[in-house]
């Protein structure tokens, strides 16, 4: 293993210029020119007095890139610490970095995308929403604050384990299923916090009172006796129907206020 050269400090300057990952997005190389720009100042350290490599190196790491920003620090760790190895070890296979990078980006993509996508998003936003529902002005500033504290530990300890771990850390979680155990784990949590949500803060309610010759009826009173909740679970399923039917996130909002209005106009909706 070739001996450390990159410090604390140039590992927090990757850090930092990760966040414009997403800056020079394309179709061709998706997030490849900012990874380039991420690891640049690190690449220029480990490959100091060989621009030749330095060049290689930058050109190489802009191939197509595209995982989730908040973890890509990770690989960009591991793919430093080949780096380096390249740097000191004239028969290094290059080609072990590209390989490293293309074989992570989809373990990674569907850790990161369950993680705070799915998980740590819908979980600051319901402590937040139950919050704004009230009037509370802690509901925005505590969506802001766990979910922007949950993704700088990402990118930060993102890099630093990578960096770390290097090469091996990819053969350590294949070896023990860690990856597929953990996006499991992940998946379930998220799923119960879509759930808890939509229970809670879906409202969506038949207002609607038939009198009859015997008294009224009361369409949401019967529903709840068979189906608590019934309502807005139907309405969640419906969204998420119309979205697999590739319909546009606008029409659905549109659709949603229309409904709205017009179900409290005619007094049918509450």
């Amino acid at each position: 293993m070739a001996k450390k050269k990159l410090t604390v400090k140039d590992l927090n300057r990757v850090f930092w210029r990760s966040f414009a990952l997403q800056g020079s997005e394309s179709y061709t190389d998706m997030q490849g020119m900012g990874y380039t720009f991420s690891i640049l100042p690190a690449l220029k350290k480990i490959y100091a007095g060989n621009d030749d490599k330095l060049y290689e190196s930058a050109l190489r790491n802009t191939a197509l890139f595209n995982t989730t920003p908040h973890i890509a620090t990770f690989i960009m760790g591991m793919s430093l610490a080949l780096e380096e190895e390249n740097s000191v070890d004239p028969d290094f296979n290059v080609e072990a970095i590209s390989s490293l990078k293309a074989a992570l980006m989809g373990p990674v993509a569907g850790i990161g995308d369950t993680l705070y996508w799915g998980t740590f998003r819908v979980i600051a936003a319901g402590i937040g929403l139950s919050l704004a529902t009230q009037g509370n002005i802690l509901g925005p500033i505590l969506y802001f604050l766990i979910y922007t504290t949950l993704h700088f530990i990402g990118r930060y300890g993102g890099i630093r384990l990578g960096y770390s771990m290097g090469a091996k850390a990819m053969e350590k979680a294949y070896e023990g299923n860690y990856l597929e155990k953990f996006t499991l784990a992940a998946s379930i949590v998220g799923l119960m916090s879509i759930g808890s949500m939509t229970s809670s803060l879906v409202n969506f309610k038949i207002s609607a009172i038939f009198k009859t010759a015997g008294g009224t009826i009361n369409v949401q009173s019967i529903l709840n006796d068979i189906f608590p909740g019934l309502l807005p679970l139907g309405l969640t399923f419906l969204m998420y129907y119309l979205l697999k039917k590739k319909v546009k996130v606008i029409w659905l909002i549109l659709g949603i206020f229309v409904l709205a209005i017009a179900g409290v106009y005619l007094n049918i909706l509450k």
